[in-house]
């Protein structure tokens, strides 16, 4: 079971920007994905979630309203749209796998990642 996450850049502060996150391996129709991130120096933080099962999401307060998290089951991918960024959105945005029925905003409760790509924003 692998997760590949792509879609970073260098863009400027009010630019958008959308990550994919590619899910190999076994199904994941009964778990919840996740999007992730961490700045230099501090510790990885949860930007959205998404149910596979009924697609409900939730985000970080930090980015609601600007970001959007959906999937596609049927291809195994879970995107984040992102928009309006901001310099403090600048991070490594890693997406995840839950399998347990737990607060989706825990990473404690994620036990596949990503290998991450990086975002930068400028101001």
């Amino acid at each position: 079971v692998q997760l590949q996450a792509c879609g970073g850049g260098l863009v400027q502060a009010g630019d958008y920007l959308s990550l994919s996150c590619a899910a190999s391996g076994r199904s994941f129709s009964d778990h919840a994905m996740g999007w992730f991130r961490q700045a230099p120096g501090k510790e990885r933080d949860f930007v959205a979630s998404i149910s596979w099962s009924d697609g409900s999401t939730l985000y970080a307060d930090s980015v609601k309203g600007r970001f959007t998290i959906s999937r596609d089951n049927s291809k195994k991918m879970v995107y984040l749209q992102m928009n309006s960024l901001k310099p403090e959105d600048t991070a490594m945005y890693y997406c995840a796998a839950k399998t347990v029925p737990a607060r989706p905003d825990d990473r404690g409760n994620y036990a596949i990642w990503g290998q991450g790509t990086e975002l930068t924003v400028s101001s």
